[in-house]
C-alpha cells in the first residue's frame, strides 16, 4: 500500500480479512511515522521508507494506490515496470493522456491494471447493466446519474488543483463512469456547467453535463462535493418500454433501492449482503490468477476521463495537471 490513506480500512483492510489469499504485507507514507502507525493498527508487517521501496519490494505481488489523484499515474506506471499488479483508487489518472500512458505501459505485461470502481463488482451493478444489456426497457432514451455529497473542508486536497482536484474528478467520477455503464454506447459531452470554487476557480465544487448517447437519447451526470444538492448517489434509465431507478448505486451494502417498471408492471429487488470493497478484491484475486474478467481495465479507463476531460473543456475549465 501506497500512502496512510483514510480509505484503505474499508477498501483494503477490512476487505482482505474477508477475502482468501489476501495479505497486505507492507506499507509506505510521506511520513514514516504515520506509517508505522498505521501499520500496528492494521497488523501491516513491514513499514517501508519510500513510495520505491514498496513497489521495488520483490516479496509483493500487486501494489494499492490510494494517493491524491495526481499522483496516480506516475505510481501505477512505477508499479507497472517493477512487475506488479495494481489497484488504482478512481479517478484511475489526472486526464486522459495520462490514462493512455498508463494503458500503453501496461498492454501486453499480463499484468493486472485495475481502476477501483468498487460498486462496479457489486450484484447490483451486475443486475443494473444487465437490464439495459438485455434490452429490457427497449430502446435507451435517457440516462441520468449523479454522486453528490457534502465537503465544506476547501482545503482539503480533493479540492487542490495541483493534485487533480475538483467535484468531477472526486465524485463525478463515479457519476461519468455509471452513465457510460448503463449508456447504449459511448456518451458524447455536449455542454457543461461547474460552480467554481472562490479560492481557486479551476476547481470545481460541482458540475453538471449533458450528453448525447447513441441511437439518439440524452443523458445527464451531476456531481457535487459543495453545492445546494447535499446528497444524492442515484441512476435512472428511461427506455420505451419503461423505467429503471437506483438509489445508492455505489454502496449499495448500505440502505439503497433498486425499481424496475416494464411494460406497466412495477417490481422492486434488494441489493446487500457483502460491501462492495470485498466484491472488488475478490476480483482483482481472481484477475490476477485468471480466473476472471478485470471489469475496470486500463481501456476502460482511457474512456471515462476522455469524459472528463470533455466535460472540463465544455464548463470552460483547464484540464487536471
Amino acid at each position: 500500500m501506497l500512502g496512510a490513506a483514510r480509505i484503505a480500512p474499508a477498501a483494503l483492510f477490512r476487505a482482505a480479512q474477508a477475502v482468501d489469499g489476501v495479505e497486505v504485507a507492507a506499507i509506505a507514507a510521506r511520513d514514516r511515522a504515520r506509517a508505522a502507525r498505521f501499520a500496528r493498527r492494521h497488523h501491516i508487517p513491514t513499514v517501508h521508507d519510500s513510495y520505491d521501496d514498496v513497489v521495488s519490494d520483490p516479496s509483493l505481488d500487486a501494489v494499492y494506490v490510494p494517493l491524491p489523484n495526481g499522483l496516480h499515474a506516475r505510481w501505477t506506471l512505477a508499479a507497472i515496470a517493477a512487475g506488479k499488479h495494481v489497484l488504482c483508487e478512481k479517478p484511475f489518472t489526472s486526464n486522459a493522456a495520462q490514462a493512455i500512458e498508463v494503458r500503453d505501459a501496461a498492454a501486453g505485461t499480463g499484468l493486472v491494471v485495475m481502476e477501483a470502481f468498487h460498486y462496479r463488482y457489486h450484484p447490483l451493478a451486475r443486475r443494473m447493466a444487465g437490464v439495459v444489456r438485455e434490452g429490457l426497457l427497449g430502446a435507451i432514451e435517457r440516462v441520468e446519474t449523479s454522486m453528490c455529497f457534502p465537503l465544506p473542508r476547501f482545503r482539503d486536497i480533493r479540492y487542490q488543483y495541483d493534485l487533480a482536484g475538483g467535484a468531477l474528478m472526486d465524485a463525478g467520477c463515479y457519476a461519468v463512469h455509471c452513465l457510460r455503464m448503463l449508456s447504449p454506447g459511448e456518451p458524447v459531452v455536449t455542454a457543461a456547467h461547474a460552480l467554481p470554487l472562490r479560492r481557486d476557480p479551476r476547481v470545481d465544487r460541482a458540475m453538471t453535463a449533458d450528453f448525447t448517447l447513441p441511437g439518439g437519447g440524452t443523458g445527464r451526470i451531476q456531481a457535487s462535493m459543495w453545492s445546494s444538492t447535499v446528497l444524492s448517489i442515484r441512476a435512472k434509465v428511461v427506455g420505451t418500454r419503461g423505467t429503471m431507478s437506483v438509489f445508492n448505486y455505489a454502496t449499495p451494502q448500505l440502505p439503497s433501492r433498486f425499481s424496475l417498471t416494464v411494460d406497466g408492471r412495477r417490481q422492486q429487488e434488494r441489493f446487500g449482503g457483502e460491501p462492495t470493497y470485498v466484491h472488488q478484491l475478490r476480483a482483482f484475486v481472481a484477475a490476477v490468477h485468471g480466473r476472471r474478467t478485470n471489469l475496470t481495465p486500463p481501456d476502460d479507463s482511457v474512456a471515462t476521463m476522455s469524459l472528463i476531460d470533455g466535460i472540463y473543456e465544455a464548463a470552460g475549465l483547464p484540464l487536471r495537471p
